[in-house]
């Protein structure tokens, strides 16, 4: 039988992509070590998801889409999976770094504060720096993973991605 593993970076290469793209973000508590093994992309939690941010990927595999909205923990891709794709006995629904760019409006002294106000745990501050200008800091410890910050961010300067850095908690 042949060796059915997708490799990713390959793919890319023959799309013509000179550098590889960061990996997708999957839903939460999916086996990101054995996703294309196990997912069979039949959908399912792609047409389970209430808030919408589950969509068909690269190959069809599922991916989390937080421009979309934000992730609601509610666990509905999970239970409509036929596979053994989701882990839910683990305590966090994923592990992400979530990172705020330079494109920020904050760091080019202009006035925003979308992020702050759209984050429900409250996770992103802003506190004064040098020459009064406010700057965001995100909580690692208060920050949920959610995605509410990226969907509101209007310059696309949040990015949230699977990393060792912080486990967050629903």
């Amino acid at each position: 039988m042949a060796d059915e593993t997708v490799d990713l970076g390959r793919r890319g290469f023959l799309r013509g992509r000179r550098r590889p793209e960061p990996a997708p973000l999957r839903p939460p508590w999916s086996r990101t070590d054995r996703f294309t093994d196990l997912c069979t992309r039949c959908g399912a939690c792609t047409d389970s998801c209430p808030e919408g941010i589950v969509r068909r990927g690269d190959g069809g595999f599922p991916e989390i889409d937080f421009q979309r909205g934000e992730c609601s923990f509610c666990a509905s891709c999970a239970d409509a999976c036929p596979e053994p794709v989701f882990d839910r006995s683990t305590a966090h629904p994923w592990t992400l770094a979530v990172r705020i760019g330079p494109s920020c409006f904050a760091t080019h002294r202009i006035v925003c504060r979308s992020c702050r106000d759209a984050c429900p745990e409250s996770a992103i501050r802003f506190a004064l720096a040098p020459g009064g200008v406010a700057v965001p800091t995100v909580d690692d410890g208060a920050c949920t993973g959610c995605g509410a910050c990226q969907a509101a961010c209007p310059a696309d300067a949040i990015t949230l991605r699977p990393g060792p850095e912080t486990a967050h908690a629903p």
